[in-house]
C-alpha cells in the first residue's frame, strides 16, 4: 500500500524538485558546453558553423525551460494575479517545441488565475510525457464563477500512464519511493491541495486523461 505524502519531509521535497529541474536543464546546458569546446578548438574550424548553430539551439531550449519552470515550480512572485492565456501557451509551446506530440489548445478564457496556471503547466508536463512517441495533447479549460476545470488528453500510439505518476498525482508515495520523475506529479497534487482543488489521471487504451478541478 502506498504511503501518505506526510512522510515526505520538506527537505526531501525541495531536494527532489531541484533534481528534477537539473534533469530538465542538463541537456541544453551540456550542449552549450560542447559547442564552446568546439569553438575553442583552433584545429576544428570546419565545425565552427555547426557549433554556433548548436549554441543557438541550446540557448533557446535552456531559456524556454527556465521560463516555464520558473512559473510551474517557482512562485514567480507570491502576490495573487492573472496570467494571460497567451503567455501560458507561449511558455508551453517554447518548452515543448522539440517534443513529439502536438499541442492543441481549447481554453475559453483569455486569463488564468496564477495558481491555476501553475497547476496547468504541471499537468502539461505530465501530458506530454504520457505520449512519448507522438500524437496529440489536447488541452481544454472551462471557467465558471465557482472555479475552473482543465482536461488534458494525451492520444498517441504509445501513450501510457506510468503507475508511479498516477500514484503521486493522487497524493500518495509510489511503491519504490519518490524520485526526480515522480516528485513532479506530487507537486502538482500539492499545488491543487493548497487551493482546495484536486487533480487526477486515468487511462483507457491509448488515451490518457489528466484533469483538474480548481475553485475560484
Amino acid at each position: 500500500m502506498s504511503a501518505s505524502i506526510t512522510k515526505l519531509t520538506p527537505t526531501s521535497l525541495s531536494a527532489l524538485l531541484c533534481a528534477r529541474i537539473c534533469h530538465d536543464l542538463i541537456s541544453p546546458i551540456g550542449a552549450l558546453g560542447t559547442a564552446v569546446e568546439i569553438l575553442d578548438d583552433g584545429d576544428n574550424v570546419e565545425m565552427h558553423d555547426d557549433a554556433l548553430q548548436l549554441v543557438r539551439t541550446a540557448s533557446r531550449q535552456a531559456s524556454a525551460k527556465l521560463k516555464f519552470l520558473r512559473l510551474a515550480f517557482g512562485a514567480a512572485g507570491f502576490a495573487p494575479g492573472v496570467i494571460a492565456a497567451s503567455e501560458v501557451k507561449t511558455l508551453a509551446g517554447d518548452m515543448f517545441a522539440d517534443s513529439k506530440p502536438d499541442i492543441v489548445w481549447d481554453l475559453d478564457s483569455d486569463g488564468l488565475d496564477k495558481n491555476h496556471a501553475r497547476i496547468l503547466l504541471n499537468l502539461i508536463m505530465l501530458a506530454i510525457q504520457a505520449a512519448p512517441r507522438g500524437g496529440t495533447v489536447t488541452i481544454s479549460g472551462k471557467s465558471q464563477e465557482t472555479g475552473t476545470e482543465f482536461t488534458l488528453v494525451s492520444d498517441g500510439p504509445k501513450a501510457r500512464l506510468d503507475t508511479a505518476v498516477a500514484t503521486a498525482l493522487s497524493g500518495k508515495a509510489p511503491e519504490d519511493g519518490f524520485d526526480g520523475r515522480s516528485i513532479q506529479p506530487l507537486f502538482a497534487s500539492l499545488l491543487a491541495r493548497d487551493i482546495r482543488g484536486s487533480v487526477g489521471a486515468s487511462a483507457e487504451e491509448k488515451i490518457i486523461t489528466f484533469t483538474a478541478n480548481l475553485p475560484a
